[in-house]
């Protein structure tokens, strides 16, 4: 069979051409393509390496960059004709290159395996996305702060088993979704530094007979250093699980931030208004008002776990080292790329703009006894065992619900009657200003206390 029927890559050892379905089926350019810039700037980084190791003359080095910037350009102009046949992203820019310079293209490859090569390009990759999705959390932290300080003292009904239990500040509850935004790009930034050292140059699985020096394309491509062992190199994809781990946790804290938007732009709630540009109508309803955004990042999350999961078990069994089953890794690495960083923009786009409606927060707080607790502080602080003033508020709450009145309606008489201990200051501490206030201590949710987080995290951001 004649040498142009075999892929020129690594047809030497084979006599017949790939199966027409194998070759598309086995084929990866249709996605990895993405990476071609990483792919340049990695072979860039080696030829450099090659060249100051005198492994490749400065004739080739020149014309090798040279046709790489002109394959770039070709890429980006979308003039670049994208072949199956050839297999992936590397072997269709190495293929385009040698098709311009001819055998000093092919010079390129020495001391260099695709296992090293596609383990090189998928962590400047994710490297790169990392600092994107950085950026956006970053400008979804400042949008929630920028709303924070408009509604540091709006009262609203803080919740546990989604029932009101105390007062809380609309502040203070928007300060936790701060926290959890934090700790997610602690967990990114904790993923980037992990993965931040370089394969290139392990080469298949054994490192090369060429006298290379790792640690100069390593540098070149800013990576802290290259990795420490060869076999360990090619086939890791720790970095993705990682990535994968901390995406789906951060996920997770969107899905719950927009399960509780969903709830409060609903008419039960009530709590806020989401702008129009983030909300659609029915096409048959004609007074709906949907929050499909939030409805949507919280459906999205799930496809993120299932990722999660499918890299965990693409890696479960494979032994030592590169495997073909580790293309897999690329497009759920992608996908899990594009829904959080489309995730996140909206959010950072949405949040500031929220409107909330405090009068209706102010309103549902009063509902459901949420100063219960604070009555019977006021018990402990006048002598009553803190169960003894449970046991007392209780009634009071039962006279409440069977009366259909919040404690603060109560006389001061009928109070009494629960316990001698009340006298007319109670009132102070069964109004919600007063509820909030009194939790003034480092990460309450009194107004004061907000108002100190937002001037923390803002130096901090």
């Amino acid at each position: 069979m004649s040498e142009q029927k075999v892929n020129q890559q690594w047809g030497g050892r084979f006599s017949e051409s790939t199966d027409a379905f194998v070759q598309a089926f086995t084929a990866s350019v249709q996605f990895d393509q993405r990476m071609y810039k990483e792919d340049i700037a990695g072979s860039k980084a080696h030829a450099e390496m090659l060249h100051r190791q005198n492994i490749l003359s400065k004739e080739d080095f020149d014309l090798i960059i040279k046709g790489l910037n002109e394959v770039q350009a070709a890429i980006e102009a979308g003039t670049f004709e994208w072949s199956v046949a050839l297999e992936d992203v590397h072997m269709n820019i190495e293929s385009a290159l040698t098709g311009k310079i001819g055998i000093s293209g092919k010079r390129l490859h020495t001391g260099r395996s695709r296992n090293d090569q596609v383990a090189t390009d998928i962590r400047l990759w994710l490297r790169n996305t990392l600092d994107l999705i950085d950026a956006e959390l970053k400008r979804l932290q400042l949008g929630i702060l920028d709303l924070a300080a408009r509604e540091y003292d709006t009262i609203m009904p803080g919740f546990t088993h989604l029932q009101v239990a105390q007062p809380i500040t609309f502040g203070h509850h928007l300060m936790a979704w701060f926290e959890m935004i934090k700790r997610d790009r602690s967990r990114f930034a904790d993923c980037r530094a992990r993965m931040n050292y370089s394969p290139l140059g392990a080469a298949a699985l054994a490192g090369t007979t060429y006298p290379i020096d790792r640690h100069i394309s390593a540098e070149l491509l800013g990576f802290d250093a290259p990795t420490e062992n060869s076999l360990d190199s090619v086939s890791d994809r720790d970095f993705a699980i990682e990535f994968a781990s901390s995406a789906s946790i951060m996920m997770m804290h969107l899905s719950r931030f927009s399960e509780e938007l969903v709830l409060w732009s609903t008419p039960a709630f009530d709590f806020i208004d989401l702008p129009d540009r983030f909300c659609t109508g029915s096409s048959i309803m004609p007074q709906k008002k949907n929050p499909d955004v939030p409805e949507l990042v919280r459906g999205k999350s799930g496809r993120v776990f299932g990722h999660l999961m499918g890299l965990l078990t693409l890696m479960k069994s494979q032994p030592l080292a590169y495997n073909k089953d580790n293309q897999e890794d690329k497009e759920p690495i992608f996908d899990i790329a594009d829904t959080v960083l489309g995730s996140v923009r909206a959010f950072a786009d949405m949040v500031p703009a929220i409107i909330a409606k405090k009068e209706n927060m102010y309103l549902r707080t009063k509902l459901g006894f949420s100063t219960a607790t604070d009555l019977a502080d006021y018990l402990v602080r006048k002598g009553m065992p803190f169960r003894d003033a449970h046991e007392v508020v209780g009634k009071a709450v039962k006279l409440g619900v069977d009366t259909a009145r919040d404690l603060s309606e109560m006389s001061l008489d009928e109070l009494r009657g629960f316990s001698d201990l009340i006298d007319a200051d109670v009132f102070e501490c069964l109004t919600l200003e007063g509820s909030v206030n009194a939790r003034n201590h480092f990460g309450g949710t009194a107004p004061n206390q907000v108002k100190a987080a937002i001037e923390r995290a803002k130096a901090v951001i």
